[in-house]
């Protein structure tokens, strides 16, 4: 799954949305998922998640002016992959508010 997220923020700014966005996600996700891997390099996120026997892994690049969104879905998620992308757009609009 690829996504370009337009922004207007400074890339430091959209580094502490983007760490306020996970910190939020993982009190929501409780026992349901685990964040199993979070680090940064420089402006990007390497993350991967598991929740519902499902993992997800995969970048954040924080651009100038969008991020970019590279996921690698199991093939059980791909069949939702348009609405998993709407998702994670929204949820990008929320957090640029």
């Amino acid at each position: 799954m690829h996504l370009n997220i337009p922004h207007t923020l400074s890339q430091q700014e959209a580094v502490i949305r983007v760490e306020a966005a996970i910190a939020e996600a993982k009190e929501k996700m409780g026992d349901k998922g685990t964040i199993d891997e979070e680090r940064w390099e420089d402006n990007t996120l390497h993350f991967a998640v598991s929740g519902q026997g499902q993992h997800i892994s995969g970048t954040l690049q924080i651009k100038d002016k969008e991020f970019i969104v590279d996921a690698k879905l199991p093939l059980m998620l791909r069949l939702f992959e348009r609405q998993i992308e709407k998702a994670v757009q929204e949820q990008a609009k929320r957090m640029l508010r």
